[in-house]
């Protein structure tokens, strides 16, 4: 967008539902969102941003349920703890509210009846699972039976977790109410549909002409395809509970919506909740509406949303431009905060972790076309190695170095072609980072930002000015605008770093048109040095992988009624090709052979292996682990191998089967397998395996084995633990 431009733009961040704290993964669209916003700000765009909590539906009545509550007490409850956790992140919303306020209940009834008046809602007939005793019809979650598609004893009314299968609450076996315990029967109940169909021509011009003009993602553009090309159905917008927002309609007083078709409204509920000139953005021709949103949102911003909004014929600004993402996952499994599984914001507050740690992880992260993963040893590399030993670094040396030798002033900078040759390149970075900026590649522009440091580094080292005094003084004033430019571009990523360093340099905070400026000049006086921020430590991540690797209840790790071990599909693979990762220096990339087919798998083992040794070895391979993206490579499955201390350092081997052949199966005497498909690795954990004296690999004392020989492991002690 040209700086000239008028425009506002309103930025918002899906809504998170109200239920629980939200994780790490739940804190990418957040934080995306405010990344953006900052930039904008510090351009000088009229910018506001609006986030808050998705108050209503079975999940929150859910929840009232289990903690023996009120929904609106387990809201008022939930939405200070989201508040919280949100200032904690830094997350500088100019609007925070929530679907359930008197203003989104107003704006919801308010499109309803435009829509109605319109013609675009209809009348139609559910079946619906329904409680005698309680007397009142029970949303999916309300519903637990056996699942009809694999026999699991406590599948939900709308989705099966052991198997994974969508289902109808009507469908499960032997089912009965949550509330309590009585078998329902279905009864048909009369509710209102929005009219896909008859918004379709609309709808789809507009997703045509805007998808291509908004540079929509990938995933956005797949998904939206795919509903326009099975057909609109009509989408029912009204649910059988007590809490949500009314419908304003005779017939149907007792109803509320479904939480789906009021919580995007919720945008505008929580603009008009904050600001008085609400209708400015919201009606406003001059207005871009910029979303950031998780994949599973989706269909609700990209077709009900907007159909909702062309239905009434009001002038509402619609979607410009959407930014989605894949998901975080923990340590390979999903969060859990019942079993203690996952970082959630209040853990992150608890680890003494500063905030602008969390941020730039999660940024540097950012899952936009695949899921990522996070792990601890990930985490501490990206820590210790990017912000500590690259940023940190050059920010640290150059100050101490003008406050060591120049009695803090700035020295007069005599820039020669060397100098000038860094200075036009990090120039060069900068427009390349406002570009992907611009055009919301948040990513992208972190790691440019991080780039520059990196030069920044290299040119320090190589000008020597602890020995050079002909370097010295250039080469320190030039670093100290370096870093009054690296204070700009990382604001919008880690604000309170950003203050820090312009604490350090005795300069107000500036605006972006001043990147590039020579400002700190002879003689201008700065601060003394801070570090930025501290390494984190080898037994730090130990503790942590404890705290949050889930919890045990009555003595016993959780786990499904199959045996830990029965989940996992062990293979013998054969290593095929090495090569090294190229973006990561501890990881290599291998070819597997598995028999009946190849694979490629990321493994952090290159410390331990030459590709010599690795080219043609037989190991034992995870084969049904979910697929996760480890910086930029996608590993498919999981090598094994044997972990100890050994004089302070770890030692790491592979197990070995080389009598076996690729493809063979790996297995335990007297346990029936029954692998999972898209296995996650805490579950992969659960299945706890170690060494005995011989070098066996044995699972609660029986050895793995193929049909030709046992699993083995050579170079480790007794009880060496298998990962």
């Amino acid at each position: 967008m040209s700086e000239k431009t008028k425009q506002k733009i309103l930025v918002t961040s899906a809504l998170p539902y109200v239920n629980n704290v939200p994780h790490i993964g739940n804190m990418v669209c957040v934080i995306s969102a405010d990344v953006y916003t900052r930039f904008l700000r510090l351009k000088g765009v009229d910018v506001i941003s609006v986030l808050g909590t998705d108050e209503h539906g079975t999940t929150t009545e859910t929840k009232a349920i289990e903690e023996g509550i009120t929904p609106k007490e387990v809201c008022e409850k939930y939405f200070k703890i989201h508040k919280k956790i949100y200032d904690w992140f830094e997350s500088s919303f100019d609007c925070f509210g929530r679907t359930s306020s008197k203003e989104n209940l107003e704006i919801t009834q308010d499109i309803f009846k435009k829509l109605n008046k319109n013609g675009f809602i209809k009348k139609d007939i559910l079946e619906q699972a329904y409680c005698p005793k309680c007397k009142k019809f029970l949303a999916d979650r309300f519903v637990e039976g056996v699942c009809p598609k694999c026999g699991y004893k406590d599948a939900r009314g709308d989705q099966c977790e052991n198997c994974g299968a969508l289902l109808n609450a009507t469908e499960l076996v032997d089912a009965k109410c949550k509330i309590c315990g009585t078998k329902p029967i279905t009864k048909k109940s009369e509710h209102l549909f929005i009219d896909l169909p008859k918004l379709a021509p609309m709808l789809e011009k507009w997703v045509k002409e805007q998808s291509v003009k908004g540079k929509w993602s990938q995933n956005a553009k797949t998904m939206i395809d795919a509903w326009l090309r099975d057909g609109l159905k009509p989408r029912c917008i009204t649910r059988d509970l007590k809490w949500g927002i009314p419908v304003p309609l005779k017939g149907f007083e007792k109803k509320v919506f479904y939480s789906w078709f009021d919580a995007p409204i919720g945008y505008i509920g929580i603009t008009k909740e904050c600001r008085k000139d609400w209708k400015e953005w919201w009606f406003g021709k001059d207005v871009r509406l910029v979303q950031f949103m998780g994949k599973d949102n989706i269909p609700f911003h990209t077709v009900l949303f907007p159909a909702s909004l062309i239905g009434t014929k009001d002038g509402y600004i619609l979607l410009d431009r959407i930014s989605s993402n894949e998901y975080i996952n923990y340590e390979g499994g999903q969060f859990s905060k019942s079993r203690g599984l996952g970082i959630f914001g209040d853990d992150a507050v608890k680890t003494g972790i500063k905030a602008d740690a969390w941020r730039y992880y999660i940024m540097v992260n950012r899952p936009e076309k695949a899921d990522t993963d996070f792990s601890w040893e990930d985490f501490q590399s990206k820590i210790n190695n990017e912000l500590v030993a690259n940023f940190g670094n050059f920010i640290n040396r150059t100050i101490s170095f003008i406050n060591q030798f120049y009695k803090s002033e700035v020295p007069e900078a005599k820039p020669d072609k060397k100098d000038e040759k860094l200075i036009k390149e990090i120039n060069d970075d900068i427009k390349k980072i406002t570009d992907l900026l611009n055009d919301v590649q948040l990513k992208e522009a972190l790691k440019q930002i991080m780039h520059i440091s990196r030069l920044g580094n290299q040119y320090f080292q190589e000008a020597e000015p602890w020995k050079k005094k002909e370097n010295a003084d250039t080469c320190l004033a030039t670093c100290a605008n370096i870093t009054k430019d690296l204070a700009i571009l990382i604001r919008p990523y880690m604000p309170e770093t950003s203050s820090n360093i312009f604490k350090q340099l005795n300069i107000k905070e500036l605006g972006w048109k001043d990147l590039g400026k020579v400002l700190l000049r002879k003689g201008y006086k700065i601060n003394k040095p801070e570090l930025l921020f501290n390494k984190l430590e080898g037994k730090d991540v130990e503790r942590f992988k404890k705290d949050f690797g889930g919890k045990k209840v009555e003595g016993k790790r959780e786990e499904s009624v199959k045996d830990a071990f029965s989940k996992l599909d062990l293979k013998v693979a054969k290593i095929i090709s090495v090569e090294d990762h190229p973006d990561a220096d501890k990881l290599i990339v291998m070819k597997i052979d598995l028999g009946n087919e190849e694979r490629q798998i990321v493994a952090g083992i290159k410390k331990y292996y030459s590709k010599e040794e690795l080219i043609g070895r037989n190991l034992i391979v995870v084969k049904n682990l979910k697929p996760v993206n480890l910086r930029g490579k996608e590993s498919n499955g999981m090598l094994l191998a044997a972990m100890e201390k050994k004089d302070d350092e770890e030692n790491v081997k592979l197990l070995s089967a080389k009598n076996s052949s690729p493809g063979d199966d790996v297995f335990i005497e007297g346990i029936k397998k029954e692998p999972k498909k898209h296995l996650g690795y805490n579950e992969f954990r659960e299945a706890e395996m170690r060494t005995d004296a011989k070098g066996h690999v044995l699972y609660n004392g029986k050895p793995l084995k193929t049909k030709k020989q046992k699993i083995t492991v050579e170079g480790v002690k007794e009880n060496a633990i298998v990962r």
